[in-house]
């Protein structure tokens, strides 16, 4: 019989993050050691800690403590009143994101440019901030740390502020668009985060922030 640790490695899987890491870098939520020792079973899972996973891996917290048993409702979200007793939470709200092409996302640095989102393909996603989101599909290892190739990125095109080891959507004055990690005491300060040795992109003129990456994901 599954352990409630075992089911929390599940609906971390099957929420689309291929480990504890990629959960904490795209979740500001979760602590990467804590969401470890509950998968290996080293810290018992808490009530709180199951409603929190539940609530950001789109998962019954009932369900990862106790597999449907113990009073679990069928159907739906669930929580914990002050009590103890399991109650219905209003379900996560899935966003449909327009999956665009790199060439767009550059040219949505340049104000001469009309982007109509509404002509892409989508990917449901959930538990997003507001925000105008778009995903991007990584081609290449310059930002395998943090994103395999094949990931799909999530951008906030309305967060542009620069914090430090932050990863951007970027372009240049000749619309070129690429995914880095801001290092501002590098030079240049978009880096590539790599288990490889790839150079920085060399980037031309002025750059214009597309946006945030506040979440990255692979199918496994």
């Amino acid at each position: 019989m599954q352990e409630p640790r075992h089911r929390l490695q599940q609906a971390r899987a099957e929420a689309g993050y291929a480990s504890p890491s990629d959960a904490a870098r795209a979740l500001r939520d979760i602590n990467k050691n804590t969401l470890i020792s509950h998968e290996n079973g080293n810290r018992p899972l808490s009530r709180k800690a199951a409603e929190k996973y539940g609530r950001l891996f789109g998962v019954d917290p009932g369900w990862l403590l106790f597999n449907g048993d113990g009073g679990s409702l069928s159907g739906g979200h669930f929580g914990f009143d002050e009590s103890g007793r399991q109650i219905p939470m209003p379900s996560l709200a899935t966003v449909d994101v327009p999956i665009v092409s790199w060439i767009s996302a550059g040219e949505l640095g340049s104000q001469d440019m009309v982007v109509n989102l509404s002509d892409y393909p989508t990917i449901p996603t959930t538990d997003l901030e507001q925000g105008q989101w778009i995903a991007l599909r990584v081609d290449g290892p310059s930002m395998n740390k943090i994103s395999p190739p094949d990931s799909i990125i999530f951008v906030n095109l309305r967060d542009k502020r620069l914090v430090t080891n932050g990863c951007y959507v970027i372009s240049d004055e000749s619309g070129q668009a690429t995914y880095k990690r801001y290092r501002p005491n590098e030079n240049p300060p978009f880096q590539p985060a790599s288990y490889m040795d790839i150079p920085p992109p060399a980037l031309e003129g002025a750059i214009t922030i597309i946006g945030r990456v506040k979440r990255s994901m692979i199918d496994m």
